[in-house]
């Protein structure tokens, strides 16, 4: 049977990348969006193993009817991309309460609702998969972005509680850890972070590691995935280094 893939926050950005490369993999694709109507449209610009639908990932219900109808157009389910997130930039203090609590909303309790409802779906499969967006800002705690480094920061503890505990179905739990990454979701971004650091990171760059991820033999493949060479040493360099170092680099990138 042609494997399937089903991706929250779909319709564009990263997870249009996303889907874009899994369907020239020959994979069925689940466009899945609260945009259901960019969807529709990149699922028809695919082609005919492109599926689209509507999903608000902070709404269980909404992904238990996303997953029942793509299970039954798909006929199975054997990878899940939690893609789907939010970003709000800036001094936390400047920040509403509301617009933090929407980050977790969407980041954190999106990413749990999609696990806990396409469970059923994932242990029908073999060597079924799941894999988060995290994010680099997942290595160390950003100023300027505290709520989304935290939701990331979740997601990374989300995938690793889960890769271990999941292992009993035979299920990978993965996270990919991007830097800054050249979507509409970084423009207009108020952090020093991204003005240090620059953003040189494409969509399909990010789409290219979660396909290796998705495919990466079991017994070979690492739970988390940095994206890029400045991601990568981050994350290299973090575990090596006392948490003053840590903390220190950091501060720097951040003046």
């Amino acid at each position: 049977m042609m494997k399937s893939v089903l991706i929250s926050g779909g319709a564009q950005g990263i997870g249009a990348a996303i889907a874009a490369l899994f369907y020239q993999k020959n994979y069925n694709v689940g466009i899945y969006d609260l945009n259901v109507e960019k969807a529709q449209q990149l699922a028809q610009s695919l082609g005919v193993r492109a599926h689209a639908g509507q999903l608000d990932v902070n709404d269980y219900t909404s992904w238990q009817s996303a997953l029942e109808d793509f299970n039954q157009w798909a006929g199975e389910l054997h990878l899940l991309v939690n893609n789907a997130g939010i970003l709000y930039s800036g001094a936390f203090e400047d920040l509403s309460i509301d617009q933090h609590q929407r980050i977790i909303d969407i980041n954190v309790k999106g990413v749990m609702n999609g696990c806990h409802a396409a469970l059923p779906y994932l242990r029908k499969a073999s060597q079924a998969r799941v894999i988060n967006l995290s994010s680099a800002s997942a290595i160390y705690g950003q100023p300027d972005l505290v709520s989304y480094a935290a939701s990331k920061f979740a997601v990374r503890g989300i995938s690793e509680g889960l890769d271990i505990e999941w292992s009993k179905y035979g299920i990978r739990v993965l996270d990919v850890m991007p830097l800054f990454v050249a979507t509409d979701m970084v423009v207009d971004m108020n952090a020093a972070s991204i003005r240090n650091m620059g953003v040189q990171l494409t969509a399909q760059d990010v789409a290219k590691t979660v396909y290796r991820a998705a495919t990466r033999p079991s017994i070979l493949c690492e739970t988390h995935w940095p994206v890029g060479i400045k991601s990568k040493l981050f994350y290299q360099v973090s575990g090596l280094s006392p948490q003053r170092i840590n903390r220190w680099v950091n501060t720097w990138v951040n003046r």
